[in-house]
Parts: C-alpha cells; sequence; structure tokens
C-alpha cells in the first residue's frame, strides 16, 4: 500500500504512476503475482472500468474502520445540537470540483465552464459521509433530493439548503416520518394561518399553508414557517426557515440549520487533504474513479483532517 501510495503523490500523469509501480514491483507481487500496469493499459481501464468498483471499495474501507474502531464512527455524539437531539441529524450539501472545460466536453455546464459535481448526505454525529453521488453540475440539486434522502429511517434530522427545496420530496419525507429542516424561497406564497409567540433573535414563528395550487398538491399538510436574525461573518442577516415539526422551539431550528454549515467546512478539508484538483483522466468515469479511489488510498489520515 505505501508504494500504490508512493507511486500517486504528486502524479501529473499516468506514466508518472506506471513509473512510480514499477519502481515498487518488489510489493506489487506480493499481491498476488501483481505486475505494473503499461500505461496503455492503465489508460483504458481508467476510461472504461466501471467506477462502481470504486465507490464500492469506498464503504467497505469505511465499514472495515468502523468494525474494527466504533469510536471511528462515533465522533462528537452527545455535544452541541446532536446532545439536545438525541437523534441522527443528516446534513445533505454538494461542493463542485472546477475542470478544464477544453479537454472534458462531457462536464461542460457553462459555454467555457466544466465542473464535476458531489452531492454528499454527511452524517452529524460521526462527521462522515453516509451517502454520495458523482456527476456533472448540470444537473439541478433539487433533481438529487430523493436519492440522497433514500436511506434516512423514520425519527431521524434531515437538513439541507433551499436548492434541494421540493415540496413533494418534503411531503413524502413527512410520510415517512422524517423531521427535515430546510430554507424557505424568497418567492414562496403561503397563508399564515397561526402565529405562535416569540423572543429574542427570533422575529416570527407561524404555522402556515401553501397556497400556489401546484405546491399544495405537492404538500397539503401545513408546515412551520420561523423568522430569524443570524450571524454570518460577523454580520446579521435576515433568514427564514421551514420546517415539518411543530413542537421544537425556534432557536433549535435555527441551530439545526446552523448545523449545515459544517457541511462546508467537511468539503474544504477534504478538497485539501486529498487535493482534489488535478485529475489524470478526462473522461467522466476517470474522474470518478479519482474521486472514489483518492480517499481510501490516502488512510492513514492526517491528523485533524476528516476524510
Amino acid at each position: 500500500m505505501s508504494g500504490y501510495k508512493a507511486a500517486w503523490d504528486h502524479a501529473i500523469g499516468l506514466n508518472d504512476i506506471c513509473d512510480g509501480l514499477r519502481l515498487h514491483s518488489g510489493m506489487l507481487v506480493t499481491l498476488r503475482g501483481a505486475t505494473p500496469p503499461s500505461r496503455n493499459n492503465l489508460s483504458h481501464s481508467n476510461k472504461e472500468r466501471d467506477a462502481s468498483l470504486a465507490e464500492s471499495i469506498f464503504w467497505s474501507v469505511l465499514g472495515h474502520l468502523q468494525t474494527l474502531h466504533p469510536n471511528f464512527a462515533r465522533g462528537n455524539r452527545g455535544k452541541g445540537v446532536a446532545r439536545r437531539f438525541r437523534r441522527v441529524i443528516h446534513v445533505v450539501d454538494s461542493t463542485t470540483i472546477q475542470l478544464v472545460a477544453s479537454c472534458m466536453d462531457w462536464a461542460k455546464h457553462r459555454r467555457r465552464k466544466a465542473a464535476a459535481k458531489c452531492h454528499l448526505r454527511l452524517d452529524l454525529h460521526s462527521f462522515l459521509p453516509r451517502f454520495a453521488i458523482i456527476d456533472t453540475a448540470r444537473e439541478n440539486d433539487g433533481k438529487r433530493s430523493r436519492e440522497l434522502c433514500a436511506g434516512i429511517r423514520p425519527g431521524e434530522i434531515v437538513v439541507f439548503d433551499k436548492a434541494y427545496l421540493d415540496f413533494a420530496h418534503l411531503f413524502d419525507l413527512l410520510q415517512r416520518g422524517v423531521f427535515w429542516v430546510t430554507r424557505a424561497k424568497e418567492n414562496m406564497a403561503a397563508e399564515v394561518l397561526h402565529s405562535l409567540p416569540v423572543t429574542g433573535r427570533i422575529l416570527r414563528d407561524e404555522i402556515i399553508a401553501l397556497c400556489n395550487v401546484t405546491a399544495m398538491a405537492d404538500y397539503p399538510e401545513l408546515m412551520r414557517r420561523i423568522t430569524a436574525l443570524v450571524v454570518i461573518d460577523g454580520i446579521e442577516q435576515e433568514m427564514v426557515f421551514l420546517t415539518n415539526n411543530m413542537g421544537w422551539s425556534p432557536a433549535s431550528v435555527a441551530d439545526l440549520y446552523r448545523c449545515r454549515w459544517s457541511i462546508e467546512a467537511f468539503f474544504k478539508q477534504i478538497k485539501q487533504t486529498l487535493q482534489l484538483a488535478d485529475f489524470l483522466g478526462h473522461s467522466a468515469n476517470a474522474v470518478r474513479w479519482q474521486i472514489w479511489t483518492t480517499p481510501t488510498t490516502s488512510w492513514p489520515p492526517p491528523r485533524g483532517s476528516i476524510v
């Protein structure tokens, strides 16, 4: 493994990887008589071999580590918001990985820009991923919300940004017994049925019903809308949150949404730790291979990093 990692680190092309593997051919022989691949064979495999194999390896390694070290998956359970709710809290968001438009036409989402997008569901207790989708940046985030939340169990909580707002999906989560927190879009039409008392930074706490005909058909039940003052980068801003839970305090709803920002730190650290910037292949399959295998070949992670 150390030889493979040495061949991969700081490589700027497939030739570098093949040369590095040849230098460590003695170690490769111990792996069932493996031999270093040629550049053509590696390039062909990078393009044609299904990247779902790399995804399976990633989840297998993660599950193996959690079995060997239970504390690895326990994370910060019992601290902060997680301690207050005593429920599994999922955070859903996406990050964009910029690519070179001139040689990656498949990833173009604007005239001169290309990018891949990673949609992720993060477990707030363990701070580890539970589900991920890697695709082009062309698709709207809302189209992936159902897939990302398919594995969430009744009684658990999911928090996501308004980019994933889909009333039909929210109603599906309600029927499944899943609690959700998100932000309201500026043009959302709703009728206020009841106003609840508020204090401090909470400006409004309302029980509402949707007014738009299409939205009402997708979500026929009542929901809760909370308007609060939130400090972002030292500046106090007004934000509007939506939830299907009628019993939580409005401050708890705002705190839950604040947890969503922790996934931004997760994305920042994995990009810095795993250096997902230079890709060794130009096809969509090659990019998926590198994204899925880079965390697997980076164990153990640097102290304080997040994988």
